[in-house]
């Protein structure tokens, strides 16, 4: 099964997007109209504890009979599904390699993969695509004149590990849905930022902050040139605060909340917790952004996107914006979707907005994409 890359979000298309997140999971389902992308469904259920740990599906029976439910409660019909796979049984790199033909790359794929894959070539499935020829991204013309650029191409090599993958497609099986196609979540959430951009041709980082995983991606003129997964997230304060206090896990995420009453010391218990947190978040963020921006001098990120359960955390947006001295804001998914007030609560989009980024992409995806 391939794994595969960003396509037009303009496409009619026979997909419902299915997120399959470690904390939660969401549906979404968009119909292609001459007014436009109608918002037909959203939903979110949890994912049941200890589920899907690092991307991969530990509990398949409770996964899928979460889906089902979510399914059944939505009374949506379509079962074709579009799923991404995140965290560290997914590679996605640029590369560059000579011209060659069509019917060559595979080969020279292969070859290219070993240098940059973890696993061995038989454990992982691998997809490409050829971003441009002849164009380097981040090379002056100087630079492209010297190194011979118009014989090179861009290749964005993205490679799996077969059992996650499997797993994946056994779980679809088990929710009785049929798989569609499978994308990566930062290429998802791509997807989901470029209908909602003034100017997708810019520079712009895209960074989500799941439960148990921070996403970084950087995007120049529509192509990915940088992304990264860290084991940072949510349920770092979660764990905290369950250490600290001595309280179960559904309790610990209560008290992050703010669900249960405190008194001042305990209070202030939890803002440093919080505050330690993103602060690392804060950090790692910052060393990935100076790479980039040392790494492709001239395509500076003119604004940075939010997205993810975690990343309305308190205090994270403004350290970010600070350490930074870039532009953050929430990624709204929804805001260039039709959506009819009587059957959504707009209060209530707006709220799970940076939640619902993935699913999005994944419900502007097609039947037959590659």
């Amino acid at each position: 099964m391939n794994i595969l890359k960003v396509v037009s979000a303009a496409k009619k298309h026979g997909l419902v997007g299915l997120d399959i997140g470690s904390h939660g999971i969401k549906v979404v389902e968009i119909e292609f109209s001459k007014r436009g992308r109608v918002l037909r469904n959203f939903g979110i259920i949890p994912t049941p504890q200890d589920a899907i740990v690092e991307g991969s599906i530990k509990d398949v029976e409770a996964v899928s009979a979460a889906i089902k439910s979510l399914f059944g409660n939505l009374k949506v019909k379509n079962r074709n599904v579009a799923v991404s796979l995140s965290g560290y049984s997914i590679i996605a790199k640029k590369i560059v390699l000579d011209k060659m033909e069509e019917s060559e790359i595979e080969k020279a794929i292969k070859e290219e993969a070993e240098k940059y894959i973890p696993y061995g070539i038989n454990e992982v499935n691998l997809d490409y695509t050829v971003l441009n020829t002849g164009d380097s991204t981040g090379e002056s013309p100087d630079e492209k004149a010297r190194s011979g650029s118009s014989d090179r191409m861009d290749v964005l090599l993205v490679a799996g590990k077969s059992d996650v993958i499997d797993g994946y497609v056994a779980l679809i099986q088990a929710a009785n849905l049929n798989l569609g196609v499978l994308d990566i979540d930062v290429f998802a959430l791509q997807n989901a930022a470029e209908i909602s951009l003034e100017n997708p041709e810019g520079s712009y980082a895209i960074i989500t902050v799941g439960a148990s995983e921070l996403g970084i991606n950087t995007v120049h003129k529509g192509l990915s040139v940088f992304s990264r997964d860290s084991s940072y997230g949510g349920a770092q304060i979660t764990k905290a605060i369950m250490s600290e206090f001595d309280v179960s896990f559904e309790e610990a995420e209560k008290i992050k909340l703010g669900g249960v009453d405190l008194d001042d010391n305990n209070r202030a218990g939890v803002e440093k917790i919080i505050a330690n947190t993103t602060l690392q978040w804060v950090r790692e963020i910052k060393h990935a952004l100076d790479f980039v921006a040392n790494t492709y001098p001239d395509e500076a990120i003119e604004k940075i996107f939010l997205s993810g359960g975690s990343s309305g955390t308190p205090g994270f947006q403004r350290h970010l914006e600070q350490e930074t001295n870039i532009p953050v804001t929430g990624l709204n998914p929804f805001k260039y979707l039709i959506i009819d007030n009587k059957l959504f609560d707009p209060n209530y989009l707006r709220h799970v907005a940076p939640q619902a980024g993935v699913a999005v992409g994944l419900a502007l995806r097609s039947i037959g994409d590659k």
